[in-house]
């Protein structure tokens, strides 16, 4: 399926990070949009080598780090995935020491826990449970913040429906997470979250063959970021060549 293909290098579950360096942010934006994920890594190296990083610096990084981890598992990368993974596990661990922003901790956990499982599928009846967990641990320890929505959002999307899994809740979820950050204007300006996000949930419909709904998301992305390859050359093509077979 094409939203398989693609989803996890938009990353599942997405992430607004908190007082964004605006040269670290708009150097990402322009990564993102123009699938320069090369220049990605720079900047995540870049700064990863800076001394005396403050925690929100750490927070930041770890959501830079977060989203090419996806990208290397959506690509095959596995052992750059579990190299970034590995790094992005330790920060968290500085900042839960600390105590700092709990919600935002859990909501990483749930990813990266989600990301093992993509790493290694066998590993999913330990890990699965982990990753739900923290998802729900997320909002209810802070109920605005847009990430815990998207972790449980991803987790119901791929749960088998047997086991509890389902598409049409996870959309919800993901749909209250874009309310959440729309609430915030500043902060998703020039922000690859957001983008991402509006993506994820025109994938969503695209998968549930609800094609009018994708093409609604598809085109609010690119109303907001007319240069977002992504959208502009693979996922809105494909959805139109879809709704013309039809």
């Amino acid at each position: 399926m094409e939203r398989t293909k693609y989803f996890i290098i938009i990353v599942i579950g997405l992430f607004i990070p908190v007082l964004a360096t605006a040269t670290w942010k708009t150097e990402i934006y322009k990564a993102y949009i123009g699938n320069n994920m090369p220049g990605w890594k720079v900047i995540i190296d870049k700064m990863d080598r800076e001394k005396n990083k403050s925690k929100d610096f750490i927070l930041e990084m770890v959501n830079y780090q977060y989203g090419y981890i996806a990208y290397c598992i959506g690509i095959g990368k596995k052992e750059e995935a579990e190299k970034y993974l590995d790094l992005a596990f330790k920060n968290l661990e500085i900042l839960e020491k600390q105590n700092f922003k709990p919600s935002e901790i859990s909501a990483y956990k749930s990813a990266f826990y989600g990301y093992q499982i993509g790493l290694n599928k066998m590993k999913a009846p330990v890990i699965g449970p982990k990753s739900v967990k923290y998802s729900k641990l997320s909002m209810e320890q802070d109920p605005q913040n847009p990430m815990g929505y998207i972790q449980y959002g991803n987790s119901q999307f791929y749960m088998p429906a047997i086991f509890g899994g389902s598409k049409k809740e996870a959309v919800e979820y993901f749909l209250k997470a874009e309310k959440l950050m729309e609430k915030e204007k500043l902060k998703i300006e020039n922000d690859w979250n957001y983008l991402s996000l509006l993506a994820l949930i025109g994938q969503s419909y695209m998968e549930m063959e609800e094609y009018q709904k994708a093409k609604i998301y598809f085109e609010k992305a690119l109303a907001v970021e007319p240069d977002y390859l992504f959208v502009k050359i693979d996922l809105l093509p494909a959805l139109l060549r879809k709704m013309s077979s039809k």
